[in-house]
């Protein structure tokens, strides 16, 4: 019984092979205060996050409601028609796990509403790996997220994507502008005979960006100007690999004709890796890390399953419902 509660709980007890992700995962591990990578893929890969102005204004509103609510550190974010890359900061895998349920219930309900889709949105629970504290890998990560859309061959600069994305908002204000919409209120209105206009139940709301953590003890004009030179970067390389292949960017066009309900003929995504590190030796202190927490949670779960008093390590999810705090 316990053995299942854990299952239920999304917690697994198995080691996935190195540099990959098994589909029984392992218990969630963040270190305090780590930069993560987070992505969510769409169910099949079809285009249900498809571009538009109303999208993009609630994908920005829900992240901003979770934001104030979970006080996330957001410090880039990319969504395309079928997945989306997140670069968040939080103080433990609970916060992590409360913002993401939050923003994707969110955004699954409101892409359904606008898409006419009834079934599931996402193809499954949403995948963080984490950055190590080199600033070379943070800048790496950042780069990676910006170059989205650019290297599937969509556009030929970062600030054409014409979904939400952190592209412009890094170097010019670090806020994005969204809507939440609050379909409570409204639902409630129109029970009572009322008339809704579109945006009256809608609040704006603000997302703040924050810089990588390698990047926040510099001045603001320092910091723009790496960002300027990150996207000078993906746009001389997305040119460079137009001239060698001879193949066009498909266009903002042709991007927003798409169907949201169609998916790509090939869709088979890379496994990803449990940490992103610049040096060796600090991968493997990561994954050293990652091990030791892992024994401490077998133990425990072991002694649980048992019907023993268990002391699961600090940070961990707990036989749900219930996370284990770090201490202070």
């Amino acid at each position: 019984m316990a053995g299942r509660l854990l299952q239920d709980a999304g917690l697994d007890f198995r080691l996935a092979p190195h540099g990959t992700q098994s589909p029984a995962r392992n218990p969630r591990y963040i270190p305090p205060d780590s930069l993560v990578e987070v992505t969510c893929r769409t169910i099949h890969g079809r285009f249900l996050l498809l571009p538009g102005r109303d999208l993009n204004a609630i994908i920005i509103g829900a992240l901003a409601k979770a934001q104030q609510r979970y006080g996330m550190v957001v410090c880039g974010l990319v969504y395309l028609s079928n997945h989306c890359h997140l670069l968040l900061q939080p103080r433990n895998a609970r916060q992590l796990a409360r913002f993401m349920n939050y923003v994707n219930s969110k955004i699954a309900r409101e892409a359904g509403r606008l898409h006419w889709w009834r079934e599931k949105l996402w193809g499954r629970r949403y995948g963080s790996v984490i950055v190590s504290d080199e600033p070379e890998e943070e800048r790496a990560r950042l780069r990676y997220l910006l170059a989205q859309g650019c290297k599937e061959g969509l556009v030929e600069s970062p600030k054409q994507w014409p979904g939400a994305t952190s592209a412009q908002a890094h170097s010019q204000g670090w806020k994005l502008s969204g809507l939440w919409f609050d379909r409570t209120a409204e639902h409630k209105a129109r029970k009572r005979g009322e008339h809704v206009p579109k945006l009256r139940f809608a609040e704006a709301l603000e997302l703040v960006i924050t810089p990588i953590p390698s990047w926040r003890d510099e001045p603001e004009h320092r910091i723009d100007a790496r960002v300027r030179a990150l996207v000078r970067e993906i746009e001389d390389e997305t040119r460079e690999e137009i001239r060698r292949t001879g193949r066009q960017p498909l266009g903002r066009q042709a991007i927003l004709e798409q169907h949201p309900h169609a998916q790509p003929a090939n869709f088979t995504p890379s496994p990803a890796p449990r940490f992103h590190a610049h040096r060796r030796s600090v991968r493997r202190r990561l994954e050293n890390a990652f091990r030791r927490f892992l024994h401490a949670y077998r133990e425990a779960s072991a002694l649980f399953r048992q019907g023993k008093e268990a002391t699961f390590p600090p940070g961990s999810f707990l036989p749900s419902p219930g996370f284990n705090p770090a201490p202070g």
